[in-house]
């Protein structure tokens, strides 16, 4: 079959044809996963697409996943970047679009082969999730003019190839840019699979499933020329696979029995082809030379270094002679030449058979020789890994040092490769006394690969087993090993398992080192705050602050201040939140990076509580230090707690863009880390992102939340609440108020809300009073107003203020006091203006416009709904912008008394504003107005930020243009 012809296909066809023509258009698929049995003509159906889009003017590259490969990170994505040339189509111009594919595979190789730095400066250049969104926006980028991304045989890919593949299903790469995959469906592992089918349902992946094909078109285009009764035995013996047939055709034209032949062999070889099929491929290789067998078992063996000085090394061939051989296989179509001067076997089947039917020991010997070849020739050790893994038949301690010192490179970037490399050299490492500290130490590194890579009960499991092996022996490791498996357990849903585990390790005599007794008691802190526990182990935190002043370690004393602020702000207890806040602020703000790495969470605890004591600005500056320090050092664990943090930051200030890409990026990391209820946490938070940031109608909301209840399922604490309460806001917005109400009791375990956090209750009882009155029970609604204003003054944090206010402000609209209300929700906007709450002073004056219209002050209703419209526009708020335009003032006919910015103004900022357009002093203007200094510039920082000035010389022309400069 010559590569122009296409057998078939052409309802698969039209349908692809329609995804190139409309690519990039909303509801367009960006993937499309072609899934069939081996032989079926994935990959040839895949080439037409290419070479139809590549006709249409759209860059095309194209990689390949390889069976022999599956530990190389990314093989299938550097495959396809790294020679973008002889399939990027016609040459763009300088600075066109393609020059990005460089870059993008400059990314990718700087991952596989770090230099210099250690597993750091991986970690540095290219985090696991960083990297991810840095591919998809390079593709972005390609995308403007239209690429198509050719991933082929996807079933082999290794895990961080199937994992980037994960992210650009969940989030395609923007502009006119196709993922198009070619697999096989029994042989795809089972995340793969499932990612996939997650997206055919979100309507972002065309699935297509290539059946057999018809037998009249099969036999016309492959067997014309053959009678009819062997033709058709022919066709009936492949059963519809293109590939079987075109064998069993050339098979019968060289002279072989029909009889023979088409006998049915039902069983299937190792690599997933009938037993028929492979016999027929294998026979090819009887009549080679020696030398050209053992040239084509190199190739096979080699993969990507199949270059021809390493065919001579390998196969034992001088130089010369190996270009006489390759062009032989080469007429004889079993080798083919591929980019970069490497060699390849024409069909991944044709390899796959060479490969298993080439002896072990002959196997091993083209490996070894591989790795020492790219070890003379300076290749990094993560490039000669694969080779010196396939090359083992027993223990060798400089194999081992190779391995253990590429699996640390990849810890960062590619765990599960990692954890694979550290688990052969441990299967083959001596089980004697010599070894057993080594043993322990690589055991320890593998389960933080393997916690790191999501395999959270396999990590606890390898934990749990070194903890009884160091024992007495090894207390360090068993701490260590301890300390990691809190954070397994924790992860996990086992937060009592963890207490225990950690009692028992501060209980034992003697006791750890201060440092390590440190550790243990702010992981017994963080265990207790994730299941409302916080005053059960609030003296240990304080032991473990004192331990590390004692032990004059300052991070010690920053980590457990920091947790001190978050436990005492979770229960409400301001003032103290307050005072720990404010000492590890000053301490951790005077460390460096070096010294808060080892205690980097620490950075995530002072974060949340100053997010909780309404401290934005010092929230987000830790947020961003403590971001940078985990991706520099691979703590992966802790960035979905930074990034949600910072997604909640940027929500309450009104930056919703930002906040959805924290959100999203959080969400991403957690479903890695195959924690079902971090997931559920940062679910929570993407779900009333995504509330506030799409229009109004869109169920996106809703069914995150949903997904977050269910990721929660069983589980009680902290994360599990914030989901039940996240799903109540959504469903209140959607406009069911009774199912919003059982979502946020539930949450709170019962009406009154006891198991909430103090410090988050008002703003949850707004929600509710809200959806009471919607409901119809007024009498609730009042009791809920009631117990939130009695809270929030006690708090005294001006955002949960403001949430009481709007509470009461909703009940005195639904009892007819409108005056009242326009008050309360004024109040409430002005405190959230105050604490830096933009979004929600927005919507308090988008609640108050029509109020305020309806009592008739239709100028200062107009300010309300401009200002609000204006926050809402700037921060992304769809929501609120929906909402806004739902109320839109007219315009009055008579025109307004004063400028509607001015009308934004009380009447006594009107005056002060006026009295400084006029010259005066602030203390010129209390002596005026019989006002005290102090007064004055409050009144006067309020007008500064309604009117969006700088500065007094900025509102006096300001008041000038408005006619309002007179005193």
């Amino acid at each position: 079959m010559s590569v122009a012809e296409l057998v078939g296909r052409s309802a698969e066809l039209a349908r692809l044809d329609a995804v190139l023509a409309a690519l990039g258009e909303p509801g367009v698929p960006a993937v499309v996963d072609i899934a069939g049995e081996p032989g079926i003509g994935k990959s040839r159906l895949l080439a037409e697409v290419c070479a139809r889009a590549r006709r249409a003017g759209l860059t095309v590259l194209r990689g390949r996943a390889t069976q022999y490969e599956q530990q190389v990170p990314f093989q299938a994505f550097t495959d396809a970047l790294a020679d973008a040339a002889p399939d990027t189509g016609p040459p763009a111009d300088a600075g066109a679009p393609g020059g990005a594919v460089p870059d993008a595979g400059a990314v990718l190789n700087g991952v596989l082969h770090p230099s210099g730095g250690g597993p750091g400066a991986v970690a540095a250049t290219a985090a696991r999730f960083g990297l991810h969104r840095a591919i998809g926006a390079r593709l972005g980028r390609l995308g403007e003019a239209g690429l198509v991304l050719a991933l082929d045989d996807l079933h082999w890919a290794d895990p961080a190839s199937r994992e980037l593949v994960d992210h650009l299903v969940r989030h395609p790469a923007r502009g006119r840019v196709l993922l198009l995959l070619a697999r096989r469906a029994r042989q795809t592992p089972t995340s793969l699979t499932a990612a996939l089918a997650r997206g055919a349902d979100s309507g972002a992946v065309l699935h297509l499933a290539l059946e057999p094909l018809p037998e009249q078109e099969s036999v016309r285009a492959l067997a014309g020329d053959l009678p009819e009764e062997d033709a058709h035995r022919l066709y009936a013996a492949s059963e519809g696979n293109p590939l079987y047939l075109l064998s069993l055709v050339h098979a019968y034209r060289a002279g072989a029995p029909l009889r023979t032949i088409t006998a049915q062999e039902e069983a299937t070889d190792a690599i997933g082809v009938p037993g028929g099929l492979a016999a027929l491929l294998l026979e090819e290789l009887t009549a080679l030379t020696g030398p050209q067998r053992r040239i084509v078992e190199a190739v096979a063996a080699l993969g990507d270094h199949a270059t021809t000085a390493m065919l001579g090394a390998t196969a034992e061939v001088a130089a010369h002679e190996v270009e006489e051989h390759t062009g032989a296989l080469t007429g004889r179509d079993l080798l083919r030449p591929g980019p970069g001067g490497r060699w390849t076997l024409r069909h991944p089947l044709v390899r796959a058979l060479v490969y298993e039917n080439t002896s072990p020991r002959r196997r091993a010997e083209v490996h070894r020789i591989a790795a020492r070849e790219l070890a003379r020739t300076g290749a990094p050790v993560t490039e000669r890994a694969h080779h010196v893994e396939r090359s083992l038949t027993g223990w060798d301690p400089q194999a081992a040092a190779v391995l253990s010192e590429a699996a640390a490179r990849f810890l960062p970037t590619a765990p599960a490769i990692a954890a694979h490399l550290l688990d052969v050299v441990l299967t083959r490492m001596p089980d004697t006394p010599g070894h057993a500290r080594r043993r322990g130490e690589l055991l320890l590194a593998r389960a933080r690969a393997l916690g790191v890579g999501g395999n959270l009960r396999e990590s606890r499991d390898l934990l749990h087993t070194l903890i009884e092996w160091a024992g007495k022996d090894h207390p360090d490791l068993r701490t260590e090993a301890i300390a990691q498996c809190a954070v397994m357990e924790r992860h996990l849903g086992h937060c009592p398992e963890a207490t225990a585990l950690l009692r028992r390790e501060l209980s034992r005599l003697p006791g750890p080192p201060p440092g390590q007794a440190v550790s243990l008691r702010l992981a017994l802190g963080m265990s207790a705050l994730l299941t409302g526990s916080y005053p059960q182990v609030r003296a240990e935190v304080a032991e473990a602050l004192d331990v590390a002043r004692r032990d004059d370690d300052a991070t010690g004393e920053a980590a457990a201040l920091a947790l001190s602020a978050l436990g005492e702000a979770y229960e409400g207890e301001i003032a103290a939140a307050e005072r720990f806040a404010d000492a590890a602020r000053g301490l951790t703000d005077a460390l460096t990076d070096p010294g808060l790495t080892d205690l980097c969470e620490s950075l995530v605890w002072l974060a949340w509580a100053e997010v909780l004591l309404e401290r934005y600005a010092d929230a987000e500056r830790h947020i961003t230090r403590g971001l940078d320090i985990a991706r520099r050092a691979g703590q992966l664990h802790v960035l979905p707690h930074l990034l949600t943090s910072r997604a909640f930051v940027h929500l309450n200030t009104c930056r919703l863009p930002s906040a959805l890409e924290a959100a999203e990026e959080a969400e991403s990391i957690a479903r890695a880390a195959g924690s079902s209820d971090l997931l559920a946490f940062t679910l929570a938070i993407k779900t009333v992102v995504l509330l506030l940031a799409r229009p109004f109608g869109d169920g996106g909301a809703l069914a995150t939340g949903e997904e977050a209840v269910a990721a929660a399922s069983g589980s009680r604490g902290w994360w599990s609440a914030l989901a039940w309460c996240m799903l109540g806001h959504a469903a209140f917005v959607d406009g069911d108020p009774h199912r919003a109400q059982e979502a946020i009791t539930t949450a709170g375990g019962g009406p009154d809300l006891p198991l909430l956090q103090p410090s988050i209750r008002p703003g949850q009882l707004d929600t509710l009073v809200s959806a009471a009155l919607a409901a119809g029970e007024p009498d609730r609604a009042a009791r809920w107003v009631a117990q939130a204003t009695r809270e929030a003054g006690r708090l005294g944090l001006r955002g949960q203020r403001a949430a009481a206010l709007r509470a009461q402000a909703a009940l005195a609209e639904h009892r007819g006091d409108t005056a009242r209300a326009v008050r309360l929700l004024e109040s409430a906007a002005e405190e959230y203006a105050r604490c830096g709450q933009t979004l929600w002073e927005a919507y308090s004056l988008l609640r108050a416009a029509p109020l305020t219209r309806r009592a008739g002050q239709g100028p200062r209703a107009a300010a309300m709904w401009h200002r609000a419209h204006r926050l809402a526009v700037d921060g992304g708020a769809r929501l609120l912008v929906d909402l806004a335009e739902l109320i839109r003032p007219e315009p009055s006919a008579e025109g307004p008394r004063v400028p509607a910015e001015l009308a934004e103004l009380t009447v006594r900022e009107r005056e002060v504003a006026g009295l400084v357009a006029h010259g005066l002093s602030n203390q010129d203007i209390a002596a005026r107005l019989h006002l005290s200094r102090r007064t004055v510039e409050t009144h006067l920082s309020s007008v500064y930020r309604k009117l969006s000035v700088p500065s007094r010389s900025a509102l006096a022309g300001f008041m000038a243009r408005a006619g309002r400069g007179s005193p």
